[in-house]
């Protein structure tokens, strides 16, 4: 892997893989949710949906047609802290692939029509996910841990937001939160040596932008959210604050959350699924930001069931607090995290997504044989100091169902 800079200071990284015949480029910006506020919340991703409306030169059909023509894909995401614009095509059609993609990124037209037009695309996917009770709990969760914090915010944002906004606010977001330090340029395949080349002629007259880098760090608050709607099953997230990008626990936690429910043989899932049959979806995950993380629980489970499903939820948290894993527990949950790095480098979309983000949020990067090492020196003790910090204070927890009484009773219960 190669860290390059453009003339006008974006900066480049490129994984050469010889034997690959597929490249997938991104255009990484540093810019989500979190650097929006109450009034324009959602137009990190409207912006992001905007871009493939149209330039001059490209109709939103014509980028599609192009794309389907050469056998590529090109698409986008938006995060809490991130935005990605990325393709994936084969290595003879790359410099059509940097030629649209750096055109929509640097030249769309924003136009009014186009506007109104994705502004119902995004009602209706926000309506979607509203229909989507276990979608819905987990933005639910972010706002019973953080509050009024810009991290506790939807990525979608909402109708109210978004009905008002102009070409103009689009603009001048990005005008503040597109600079060049704010971006990074990503490709992973077999890149050859002009590819450098082609991104200064497609990004190097890019002139550099006022950039709103800071953000506030949030506080875990442990709150309570509830949204009361009929459903066969009752959603619930149960989360604790985790660790940051930076923290020196991050992997002890990586390897507590396989052991608790990051697998089919992690303690939740064998407990509540396969020896109780309470739930068909039972799992937790950790989320890491550059300056606070959040580890939660979810469980989808039918009303009559919930109270139980609590208990064990609970009890077995107690249990980690109490007790720590087992020295088995940490060797397995070592090869898994092992194994799903390694495999999860086998493409060079995975490859490109590593190495981009670790550039934007972090700028440094970790080799295969570093991050093996890393995973390797977690012992028994950090499982314990983490474990000990994990659960000092209350949780937040959230629910979409009929009745949050018995989540409020457990939630008391665990605090204390």
């Amino acid at each position: 892997m190669e860290k390059k800079q453009l003339s006008n200071g974006i900066r480049v990284v490129l994984e050469n893989i010889p034997t690959s015949r597929s490249v997938s480029f991104g255009i990484w910006v540093k810019a989500g949710s979190r650097n929006e506020d109450t009034t324009n919340n959602g137009i990190s991703h409207f912006i992001e949906h905007m871009l493939f409306k149209g330039t001059n030169r490209f109709s939103a059909k014509d980028i599609a047609d192009v794309f389907d023509g050469i056998g590529g894909n090109v698409n986008a995401f938006t995060s809490k802290e991130y935005t990605c614009y990325y393709a994936k095509v084969l290595d003879e059609h790359v410099p059509i692939a940097v030629d649209v993609l750096a055109d929509m990124f640097l030249r769309s037209q924003l136009a009014e029509n186009e506007l109104s037009k994705e502004k119902n695309v995004i009602i209706e996917e926000i309506s979607m996910y509203e229909d989507t009770p276990d979608d819905l709990v987990h933005d639910m969760i972010a706002k019973a841990a953080y509050g009024g914090h810009p991290l506790g915010f939807p990525i979608l944002g909402s109708e109210s937001n978004l009905l008002p906004m102009k070409p103009d606010d689009l603009r001048k977001y990005i005008g503040s939160h597109y600079g060049t330090e704010s971006i990074v340029l990503s490709a992973a395949g077999n890149i050859g040596d002009s590819l450098l080349d082609l991104f200064e002629k497609h990004f190097g007259s890019y002139g550099s932008r006022d950039s709103s880098a800071y953000v506030q760090a949030p506080e875990f608050l442990g709150l309570h959210e509830f949204h009361r709607k009929k459903t066969e099953q009752n959603h619930i997230c149960i989360s604790l604050p985790g660790c940051s990008l930076e923290d020196s626990l991050l992997y002890p936690m990586i390897l507590l959350n396989n052991t608790i429910g990051g697998g089919m043989s992690s303690r939740l899932f064998q407990e509540i699924r396969e020896k109780r049959g309470l739930a068909y979806s039972v799992y937790s995950y950790h989320t890491s930001h550059i300056d606070s993380g959040i580890f939660t629980v979810y469980a989808g489970t039918a009303p009559k069931q919930t109270a139980e499903v609590l208990e064990v939820t609970f009890d077995l948290l107690n249990d980690i607090r109490g007790k720590g894993i087992t020295e088995e527990e940490l060797r397995k949950g070592k090869e898994q995290l092992k194994g799903s790095l390694i495999l999860g480098l086998e493409s060079t979309s995975s490859r490109m997504t590593r190495n981009g983000k670790n550039e934007l949020m972090l700028g440094r990067h970790y080799s295969l044989d570093e991050l093996i090492e890393k995973i390797e020196n977690v012992t028994m003790e950090d499982v314990k100091i983490l474990a000990d910090r994990l659960f000092t204070g209350p949780c937040a927890t959230a629910m979409v169902g009929n009745s949050d009484k018995a989540l409020l009773k457990w939630r008391d219960r665990f605090a204390h």
